[in-house]
């Protein structure tokens, strides 16, 4: 179930998602070396995978929808209350990227013809607008996106 590549509706858009970030590059058929959103689904997991400064904690924990990166450029999205979280429970974390061809839109033909397995839940597919992106250091934050 690690190396599967999943089609599925995220907590922001619809996105591939995997443990294997070159199954993500091969799907949308870019370069190799890009870093990806680690995906997390609780704080506790967070602790594993890298030391947050304590300034920026609670914001971390209250923040929706908010892709962080920190000083030794991992970037994490912890996500909460959502159907995306039943996948996330059962990979424990894994990496994020839209579902596309790089520098396209929205395909889903062909994402469903790349994927290995197709999450869906009962409402439709929505293409919504990407995560914020914060990038922390002790003494600032800066918005990237």
């Amino acid at each position: 179930m690690k190396n599967l590549l999943f089609l599925t509706q995220t907590d922001t858009t619809i996105g591939f998602v995997s443990a294997d970030t070159k199954r993500i590059d091969e799907a949308k058929q870019r370069l190799n070396g890009k870093h990806y959103i680690k995906t997390l689904s609780s704080l506790s997991l967070l602790k594993a995978y890298s030391r947050v400064p304590n300034q920026h904690k609670n914001r971390i924990r209250r923040a929706k929808k908010t892709t962080f990166i920190l000083k030794n450029s991992r970037s994490f999205r912890v996500i909460k209350d959502t159907q995306h979280n039943l996948l996330l429970d059962r990979l424990g974390s894994a990496y994020s990227s839209s579902a596309n061809k790089s520098g396209e839109h929205f395909d889903k033909i062909y994402c469903e013809m790349v994927c290995d397995v197709v999450v869906s839940f009962p409402q439709n597919f929505n293409i919504a607008p990407a995560s914020k992106i914060l990038r922390l250091s002790h003494d600032f934050i800066k918005k990237i996106r």
